[in-house]
């Protein structure tokens, strides 16, 4: 729970591979935990799931269809009262290719 006059940085990770995530936010909590800061997550969110129907033949078998999904993976990470150090040790980290990071304080 955030009390009032805290400082908190909110750290949202997105990916289509859900281990790949999961590395990625132990990544961080153990990065900000050697740190010294408190640390809320990794919670997960409910996934999105994009689904695509294409037909197979473009001319004939109307009736014969392709089905495709994406699902992409959430976690959310809150890093309460952040010092100098957490904050450069997050800007240091590398993350795999197929992670998306969103920092917001």
């Amino acid at each position: 729970m955030v009390k009032i006059g805290e400082q908190k940085i909110r750290v949202k990770l997105r990916s289509f591979d859900a281990k790949l995530l999961d590395q990625s936010a132990t990544k961080i909590v153990i990065t900000t935990k050697r740190s010294g800061v408190e640390i809320v997550g990794p919670i997960p969110l409910p996934t999105k799931i994009e689904k695509f129907c294409v037909l197979r033949s473009p001319h004939v078998d109307k009736k014969s269809r392709e089905q495709f999904e994406i699902r992409t993976h959430k976690r959310l990470i809150d890093i309460i009262n952040p010092n100098s150090d957490t904050v450069e040790a997050l800007m240091k980290l590398e993350l795999p290719a197929g992670v998306s990071v969103d920092i917001k304080s």
